[in-house]
């Protein structure tokens, strides 16, 4: 099937902010404003923050102070699989009798994909299961830290001088008479709610209250660089050994150059986002706020209200010539509907037929109809039919309308629209 195996086969136009060609499986449709929507078109809005091994659900806020990652869940340095933690007997002496051992518990993470352990690269074992996991010490992190700040309140203050340029242009084209009449001057300093009118004004809390100000060094350049060891160019290279590019890009701080250098990193939290459409701001996707939940509040994706159109067989298509392929394409509604098959020709490099009777078999909510195609231009790679497709929507998320009669009144069907590509593929030799 087109839609499932290759989704790219019949792809649909999408006029939003950009013009953009998705399959329908992709899209979305607002049943508000009536219209297809695509990821590019939508606003997207952070529900909640969850670790996907050990499902822990945290605010955007705590998040943000852990640095997206959880604090429990570790993932291979070698194949990034998430790692678990293994328990072993390891001999331990009496703390009454040092002469005497007993066996003790002990824990260690290991991967069960490559065979990486926490023993590789000499970390010990831990009397616990979960928790106080050495970590190796960025020795460049109170630089990054100061660098951080130091952007920070670059940000913050090129944000303020953005602000105050727009309160100046605002008040040059009010009258001060009017703005001081209804009140308008302060709601124009408060662009946001709980924002400060001092802040846009550039003055602290405090009068006399001096700024911290962070200034930052720049890195001075080195006049001699570290020289290379004699056997650099010699030595016999052990692939084992040496970490990967993306085994060091995966621990931008350190970049490890050694297999043995290589240390557990704390794993990556994934978010449940809202998708919201510009236009009406109304809510697309919500999905359910528990992270065990696959459910969706709202899911509004296109192919629950749109036609679907798949192909079904393509035939040998020759230069000027007409294949004819038997119920070549059908169409799927979401609702058992009385399908009238008609299209308007767009501008297209092939020609479609005129056509009439051309309805294979009726079943259900699917209508399959023929098409003839003549390729018009030998030299393209691969044959494209445009049309446009018409259908009706009834928008059952409308509030209901009393009637004339006293009843209530189903919603008013309205027309769509939807420019609709079919991909044939390339000429026959």
């Amino acid at each position: 099937m087109a839609s499932l195996l290759q989704p790219d086969r019949v792809i649909y136009l999408v006029r939003g902010e950009k013009r953009i060609r998705a399959p329908l499986s992709q899209l979305y449709f607002c049943r508000y404003c009536s219209e297809l929507r695509s990821l590019e078109c939508v606003s997207h809005e952070v529900d909640s923050h969850y670790c996907p091994s050990c499902l822990e659900n945290m605010p955007s806020a705590e998040a943000k102070v852990k640095k997206n990652r959880c604090a429990n869940c570790f993932d291979c340095p070698c194949c990034m699989h998430t790692l678990s933690t293994r328990a072993t007997n390891i001999p331990a002496p009496l703390p009454d009798d040092p002469t005497k051992t007993t066996m003790k518990k002990a824990y260690y993470l290991a991967c069960g994909f490559c065979r990486w352990t926490s023993r590789d690269v000499g970390m010990a074992d831990k009397s616990v299961a979960s928790g106080g996991w050495q970590e190796p010490e960025n020795p460049h992190a109170q630089r990054i830290s100061k660098l951080i700040e130091y952007y920070q309140q670059l940000a913050h203050r090129e944000k303020q001088e953005r602000d105050r340029k727009k309160l100046a242009r605002r008040r040059q084209c009010m009258p001060l008479a009017f703005s001081e009449k209804y009140g308008l001057g302060t709601r124009l300093q408060r662009q946001r709610p709980g924002a400060p009118i001092s802040a846009l004004a550039g003055l602290s809390l405090k009068e006399g209250e001096d700024k911290k100000e962070i200034t930052i060094e720049p890195a001075q350049a080195l006049d001699e660089v570290e020289p290379l060891p004699e056997d650099c160019y010699t030595r016999p290279v052990s692939l084992p050994e040496v970490t990967t590019l993306r085994q060091r890009l995966l621990q931008p701080d350190f970049q490890p150059a050694g297999a043995s250098q290589l240390h557990p990193r704390h794993k990556h939290l994934l978010m449940k986002r809202s998708l919201r459409c510009r236009k009406c701001e109304h809510n697309l996707s919500k999905p359910e706020f528990n992270p065990t939940s696959i459910k969706f509040k709202i899911q509004l994706v296109a192919v629950s209200y749109i036609p679907e159109v798949r192909i079904m067989s393509i035939p040998n298509l020759r230069h000027m010539k007409v294949s004819l392929s038997p119920a070549s394409v059908f169409g799927t509604a979401p609702a058992a509907l009385g399908v009238n098959v008609a299209s308007e020709l767009e501008d297209s490099s092939h020609h479609l037929c005129p056509f009439c009777s051309i309805v294979a078999f009726r079943k259900s909510n699917k209508i399959g109809f023929f098409i003839k195609v003549i390729p018009q231009k030998e030299e393209d790679a691969d044959v494209t039919v445009t049309f446009r497709m018409r259908h009706d929507f009834r928008n059952l998320a409308a509030p209901i309308r009393a009637s004339e009669e006293g009843g209530d009144a189903p919603p008013e069907p309205i027309w769509l629209s939807h420019h609709v590509e079919l991909r044939l593929g390339p000429l026959a030799a």
